[in-house]
């Protein structure tokens, strides 16, 4: 079967797994997970998993908190059915950091005989499984424990590396289980912080778009549509959401893995990450810098997504100087440059400028071929711009789902609010919306407003 716009909205969830799939764009898609389990009850298909897998041997990971949400009744029902098992629980007392230290802690654990490891929780389990997987070379089951993110069909993990946040390979679990009873009982931060996660997609879509524009970077619309289905599917059920209603619950997770997938059939986040990400891969940072409590993700995406929405809607009516932005980019210091970078990134800025380097993002010849090529596609882009969503429609969204949308709400302070804005294009080698306000030499400006629209 092969993927189109037209019947790619009408495909359910597993029909996208078990073969390769030619596509539209006139690439071929794929994804390595053999299962999706969405619905009432489904954890107790978690014996019945492993046995058609032919495990004998499990290592089961929690943390202390999703030890006692699954991991407990994970641990009866694998006694239950004879399977070997160990669990591993990580102590933590606030949320789990997926470092060096995580990974390592993870990978002391797998047995010569460990067949499977079988994750019980969300983020950043999720993550730190999925890398161990890929490493050791044993394959992975993941018992959601929220629908919080959209990481659990994703073929990469976010991990902090030398303090900074990093996306690496890792390989996919072969069964995801997402059992609609324990997902509804989730704090509803986690679940509004899913929400949150997926509201950003809208701006990850025009940021492709963007890129395509701009640098000629592959986009693949049907996988894009994966995403904005997903999207507006959980827009409209966001009430239901708010009273923990089993469909509108079923549809947010089923969301969430669809991007996943949607990211691991274009081998990249483009579908379901943007700078609305990047933003809020500063303010992590930031936090874990200044020894804070980290926030969930899906918050600061929430939060950094209207902030993106704000830039889109002043990038409509801002005046562009072209030949005041290639003076600009012809004047680039670069000592100034890496100043600013350590002063902002801290810890993480050796890592910055080492990405800097591979990737050549501060060439100068580089920087003026894309604003010729801004000039030349202007119209393009402002149509781009002007079909984003309002700000306000995005913080409507935002606040009725009863999430936050100030930084100030969570800890944020103004200076670090602005400054996530203004450095986050730093963060990743990937093409966005701020980079191009940066190539113009708008986006200075248009942070400060966007900054002050959510204060």
């Amino acid at each position: 079967m092969g993927l189109t716009l037209e019947n790619v909205g009408k495909m359910e969830i597993n029909e996208f797994l078990g073969s390769t799939l030619e596509c539209q764009c006139g690439k071929p898609h794929s994804v390595n997970i053999d299962k999706i389990i969405v619905e009432n009850g489904a954890i107790n298909k978690l014996p019945g998993v492993l046995a058609e897998m032919g495990c004998k041997n499990a290592l089961v990971v929690a943390d202390s908190h999703t030890f006692d949400v699954a991991g407990k009744k994970v641990d009866e029902l694998l006694t239950a059915s004879n399977l070997k098992h160990k669990v591993f629980v990580y102590q933590s007392q606030g949320h789990l950091v997926p470092n060096e230290e995580a990974v390592g802690k993870l990978v002391l654990q797998v047995e010569k005989t460990t067949d499977v490891i079988v994750t019980v929780g969300s983020g950043s389990l999720n993550d730190l499984v999925k890398f161990a997987s890929w490493l050791i070379k044993v394959p992975s089951v993941c018992v959601a424990t929220a629908p919080s993110m959209d990481g659990y069909a994703s073929d990469t993990s976010a991990l902090i590396i030398d303090n900074l946040k990093t996306s690496v390979t890792s390989d996919y679990p072969k069964v995801i289980i997402g059992d609609v009873d324990i997902l509804k009982e989730a704090p509803m931060s986690m679940i509004l912080a899913g929400f949150g996660d997926i509201i950003g997609k809208y701006s990850a879509l025009n940021d492709w778009l963007i890129s395509e524009i701009v640098n000629g970077e592959y986009h693949c619309s049907v996988t894009a549509k994966i995403s904005s289905d997903a999207i507006e599917k959980c827009v409209t059920q966001m009430e239901g959401v708010k009273r923990r209603e089993d469909d509108a619950i079923r549809n947010l997770m089923e969301g969430l893995v669809r991007t996943g997938i949607a990211m691991s059939f274009v081998g990249n986040s483009r579908p379901a990450s943007g700078c609305e990400h990047h933003i809020a891969h500063f303010w992590e940072m930031a936090f874990l810098f200044a020894g804070k409590e980290a926030l969930l993700h899906g918050t600061k995406v929430g939060m950094t997504s209207v902030i993106t929405a704000k830039l889109y809607e002043l990038l409509t009516t801002a005046k562009i100087d072209f030949d005041k932005a290639i003076s600009v980019a012809k004047a680039f210091d670069e000592k100034a440059w890496k100043e600013k970078v350590i002063a902002m990134y801290g810890k993480a800025s050796p890592g910055i400028l080492k990405l800097s380097e591979k990737d050549g993002r501060n060439s100068i010849e580089k920087r003026i071929a894309r604003i010729q090529k801004i000039k030349e596609n202007y119209e393009a882009i402002m149509k781009i711009a002007k079909a984003a969503p309002s700000a306000a429609k995005v913080r409507s969204l935002m606040e009725n789902a009863g999430a936050p949308v100030k930084p100030c709400q969570v800890g944020i302070d103004d200076a670090t609010a602005l400054n996530g804005i203004i450095m986050a294009k730093e963060v990743r080698p990937r093409y966005s919306v701020l980079n191009l306000l940066s190539d113009v030499a708008i986006l200075e400006d248009l942070a400060k407003e966007a900054a002050e629209y959510v204060k």
